[in-house]
């Protein structure tokens, strides 16, 4: 060993380059130089037995190159927790947090108000009318619209964009989720409170909707059974009521002659109706909410009341 030492010291001292490639050796592999300093004296230096001196200048070579080998080793890639959120997940609840809006109040079975005033039309579905100046109250809408009340206003909810925009009546078209992820379009359907009815391009949840109102129509839910609408939602629905003897006024003395029914519709309009008219058979009188009943055409002009279009 100690021929080897000096033909390597030696060479060392050959020239100022192999002096300079030495230290920067000794630098870059200061681990196992040094343990390699330590056991030549270790060896050399002590009195110690034999088997001893190289058993422990070996440790310290093996320890001297493991360090030096690490040190140079591609630390391994670090795998996240399943349990731990990644950026990108902290990053999507961040995002539907974000997207939350609040419903200011619900205006029918599927259209709503944001707190920021604007409206917003649910997509896929159609729900009987309560509050259209062109048709008067449809069968289960009320009971569409308390659903939809009960269901979201008030509440925080998630509006996802299909195709297109806005309608006509510049709304935005939207499908509706809670913050529990409840799909309020589809339930509508599910429970009977709504018919399937998509237009294209607005699609994507086109055959859930299809499936939902086949359930709820066989289910005979809500506006399906026979005992509401029966699916045919043009009727008008109203609660049974005992209908009173016609209130005969002007001068009229003849019961039989006051057949025409003024109705008062769900935004306050009063309108009447003949006999033979298209909603007559359908329209019932509830005198305690100010409905009434006309003997002729021009007696229910004369109180405010003005003819059924239809």
């Amino acid at each position: 060993m100690d021929a080897f030492i000096n033909k390597l010291l030696g060479i060392i001292k050959k020239n100022i380059w192999t002096k300079i490639v030495a230290v920067i050796l000794a630098i870059i592999f200061f681990p196992l130089a040094f343990t390699a300093i330590l056991s030549y004296l270790l060896i050399k230096k002590t009195k110690m037995r034999n088997w001893l001196k190289y058993t422990l200048a070996g440790f310290l070579l093996f320890f001297g190159a493991t360090f030096t080998f690490a040190m140079f080793s591609p630390a391994p890639p670090v795998t996240p927790s399943d349990t731990t959120p990644t950026k990108s997940e902290t990053s999507k609840t961040s995002e539907k947090k974000e997207d939350l809006v609040l419903v200011k109040r619900v205006v029918d079975g599927d259209t709503i108000e944001l707190e920021s005033g604007q409206k917003v039309r649910y997509i896929g579905i159609d729900t009987p009318e309560t509050v259209s100046p062109e048709k008067p109250v449809q069968c289960f809408g009320k009971e569409a619209s308390d659903k939809n009340k009960s269901l979201v206003e008030g509440k925080k909810i998630r509006l996802e964009k299909d195709v297109s925009e806005t309608d006509k009546y510049s709304r935005l078209l939207r499908y509706i989720y809670l913050e529990d992820g409840t799909f309020i379009n589809l339930l509508l359907v599910k429970e009977g409170f709504a018919r399937s009815s998509t237009y294209p391009p607005d699609v994507k949840h086109q055959e859930e909707f299809k499936k939902a109102e086949e359930e709820a129509r066989t289910s005979g839910k809500g506006l399906w059974a026979s005992s509401t609408c029966n699916g045919t939602t043009e009727a008008v629905q109203k609660p049974a009521v005992v209908v009173p003897a016609p209130v005969v006024t002007g001068g009229n003395t003849s019961q039989s002659n006051c057949t025409i029914k003024g109705n008062i519709s769900s935004s306050g309009e009063k309108i009447y109706h003949v006999p033979g008219g298209a909603y007559y058979d359908k329209t019932i009188i509830d005198t305690s909410a100010g409905e009434r009943w006309f003997c002729t055409e021009a007696e229910a002009v004369s109180a405010g009341w003005r003819k059924s279009q239809r």
